[in-house]
């Protein structure tokens, strides 16, 4: 089969590979869609990932398929199907795991390979992670559900509340989930980013008010003004910068809540005033990861058409182009998804 290797730091070859064979928990799946996620940019650029990929590997992690091979102990899936995978499953037996901190888990299973014409699903992601996908479902739409999930389970840390004001720093793919998720929870969303283009997308999924960030704006003041100098009830970081950190502080309430959902370059710090956080009692939160019981949450909103691949993804492109896709993104900070067709 071709698939797309990642030897190191901005090194990717689309090459003939050994199609993967399975065990007798395993799943084989003909990928059909593949989605580019600002993940898999940041392993490109890096060329690695500490916990889910030591070159050289097939990469990708946001796909759907279906099954053209099953092992001999698979029960819940048989050939021909249409299913989507998550990327990783829990141990379910850790100390993490047993306190439904399943996305913490000390054995958390990772799973790479998605940019090929085929995947092994290993069988602890079968039986824990693995789903299958309605009819009236496409294939773009069902290989969301790992970015989505990510998205709701952050979202729902924050204790939102139908009415709430939510600032939302960062408009690529992921900031664009939280403004349509806010949306569909009834709150007001005020979408905080730096190109028109990405503030229009806002715009139309239904974000209230647009704030341009620069560095001669104060997004920060701009914020506090369209909420009468009182503060955002939740700020939510989607971009993984020290300095937008600290602005989603600044921008909260007091009583509020902040969820540092981007994450920062390694070894980054961030400057925050004690004094805010004490006496306004801040809530500062951080979101990692997934876990099976959001991945689920995040299909139903698929399921039900609530969240649509039209809302995020705006260009498809074979695997042999997946290269120039790659050094596209990595110079296009905040564009949509791309779909990948192996």
């Amino acid at each position: 089969m071709m698939a797309a290797v990642l030897y190191g730091k901005e090194h990717l070859q689309v090459e003939p590979v050994a199609v993967p064979t399975i065990q007798s928990g395993d799943i084989l799946v003909r990928v059909k869609v593949a989605l580019t996620c600002g993940t898999d940019v940041k392993v490109f650029r890096r060329g690695y990932h500490a916990r889910m990929i030591v070159p050289p590997a097939v990469f990708g992690h946001e796909l759907a398929g279906d099954v053209v091979a099953a092992g001999e102990d698979v029960t819940k899936f048989s050939v021909g199907q249409r299913v989507v995978a998550a990327n990783s499953a829990p141990c379910e037996q850790c100390y993490f795991c047993r306190r439904g901190l399943q996305n913490l888990c000390e054995d958390l299973l990772f799973n790479n390979g998605a940019y090929a014409e085929y995947i092994r699903i290993p069988a602890r992601i079968v039986e824990r992670n693995t789903y299958p996908i309605p009819p009236h479902v496409g294939y773009q739409d069902a290989a969301l559900v790992e970015p989505l999930a990510c998205v709701v389970r952050g979202f729902e840390e924050t204790s939102p509340r139908p009415g709430d004001t939510i600032a939302i720093i960062g408009l690529g793919p992921i900031g664009l989930m939280f403004v349509k998720l806010a949306k569909l929870y009834g709150c007001r969303v005020i979408a905080v980013g730096r190109r028109m283009t990405q503030l229009e997308r806002a715009a139309l999924l239904g974000a209230d008010e647009l704030v341009v960030s620069s560095e001669e704006t104060n997004p920060v003041r701009t914020v506090r003004e369209l909420t009468h100098g009182f503060g955002v009830d939740v700020a939510i970081e989607a971009v993984g910068q020290p300095q937008t950190w600290e602005w989603a502080v600044n921008m909260v309430r007091r009583g509020g809540t902040v969820n540092f959902f981007g994450g920062c370059p390694n070894h980054s710090t961030v400057n925050l005033d004690t004094a805010v956080l004490h006496y306004s009692e801040i809530t500062c939160k951080a979101s990692f990861h997934h876990t099976p019981a959001y991945i689920r949450k995040a299909l139903d909103l698929i399921y039900q058409g609530h969240i649509t691949a039209s809302f995020f993804v705006n260009n498809e492109e074979p695997l042999a182009n997946l290269l120039e896709v790659m050094r596209h993104l990595m110079s296009h900070n905040g564009h949509l998804k791309t779909a990948i067709v192996p």
